[in-house]
């Protein structure tokens, strides 16, 4: 008999919800600044370049083979990432992919502990155990960067249900891939979710490639924000390229969620400059796919707009630039001068409590 999912403790939320979705890509018109601090958008600027230069490093560093592992890059999303982190409070939780350096560091963790993991070394943020694609620092917020695919779905909608279940003000924000929405974690939670009115914004970065397929061959509805619909949970799409779109965009929905109005879907359309991972040549794309993803590039684009608009001039910019760089490379020669993990600590972080018997057999060693 089929009964409706409920909870023993009732949600303290308003239940009052928005009921919005819009097909256009919403984005700032290319320079449109207006009441925008100079200061803030020179911040923006060099935060997009800082993680442009990290990643740059980091590709370096995998074939350099001091990174190993799979390894996935933010090249092209900058202006996502920048714009959704500033859409959150400190005190707020991330949930991303494998895709996350750029939100580490937007996050406020220092690059030096983003690229120590990376490289597999003690002072990453989980001790070097974790490498690319498992980012994770309780005091930043950020609460995991996932390999598998959606795996971080049901988790980010579990720990929307203790924040409301304990009254909190923290919103999650659930980071995923395009190609996530079609797995059944992302139904089923989307739809747990809108039934207990959760504070949760689900984020899809829409780089129209799975892997190497696109969206289009792989969705039956390719404008992945109207799968909100179905939830009845509010459904926006936004330029992923412009900033400031991202952020405006981001921040009326968190707000909205910590102030009760529940979940809420936004999908940021990106180009993405390299292939799905650092070692995928992305022979699949045209030549006229590439073209357009470097005419888009938000970091190029960002700058000219801000020269254009009297914001910003070219000596202060090269100079943003020349610190972004500099601190690219600080964070490499960190990771370089910290130490290996001890063999001796393989199974420290196994379990979160002690396990009686539990086995530290090392390969080769005996059975009994």
């Amino acid at each position: 008999m089929a009964t409706t999912a409920t909870r023993s403790k009732p949600s303290t939320r308003s239940t009052a919800k928005s009921r919005r979705g819009s097909g256009a890509v919403r984005g700032s018109g290319g320079g449109n600044f207006a009441g925008e601090s100079p200061e803030l958008l020179q911040d923006y600027f060099h935060e997009m370049t800082l993680i442009r230069r990290f990643e740059e490093r980091a590709a370096q560093g995998y074939t350099q083979a001091k990174i190993g592992g799979y390894c996935h890059l933010n090249l092209g999303e900058e202006a996502t990432v920048v714009g959704l982190m500033r859409a959150l409070r400190k005190s707020d939780v991330l949930f991303t992919n494998y895709r996350e350096h750029g939100y580490a560091i937007a996050k406020g963790i220092e690059p030096g502990r983003v690229m120590a993991e990376l490289y597999g070394r003690t002072t990453g943020t989980s001790k070097g155990w974790g490498g690319s694609m498992h980012m994770f620092d309780v005091e930043a917020g950020l609460l995991g960067g996932y390999g598998i695919v959606g795996g971080q779905i049901p988790l980010a909608t579990g720990a929307a249900l203790a924040i409301d279940y304990r009254s909190g003000d923290q919103v999650v924000m659930c980071q995923m891939g395009d190609g996530t929405t079609n797995i059944g974690a992302f139904h089923e939670s989307l739809n747990i979710a809108a039934l207990w009115n959760l504070p949760v914004v689900y984020v899809v970065i829409n780089n129209q490639l799975g892997m190497g397929t696109t969206v289009d061959k792989s969705s039956a509805e390719p404008e992945l924000f109207k799968r909100a619909s179905a939830y009845k949970m509010p459904g926006e799409r936004v330029d992923g390229n412009d900033v400031l779109a991202v952020r405006d965009a981001a921040s009326r929905l968190v707000e909205q969620a910590r102030n009760g109005g529940g979940p809420a879907l936004l999908e940021c359309v990106s180009e993405r400059l390299k292939g799905h991972s650092v070692v995928d040549p992305a022979k699949y794309r045209s030549e006229e796919s590439v073209e357009k993803a470097k005419q888009a590039d938000p970091i190029a684009n960002f700058r000219s707009q801000l020269i254009e608009a009297g914001l910003l001039d070219e000596d202060t910019a090269t100079e943003i630039e020349r610190k972004a760089q500099a601190e690219a490379d600080a964070a490499v020669a960190f990771a370089d001068d910290s130490p290996h993990p001890d063999p001796s600590t393989l199974f420290d972080h196994t379990y979160a409590t002690p396990v009686a018997n539990d086995s530290r057999r090392l390969p080769a060693d005996p059975v009994f």
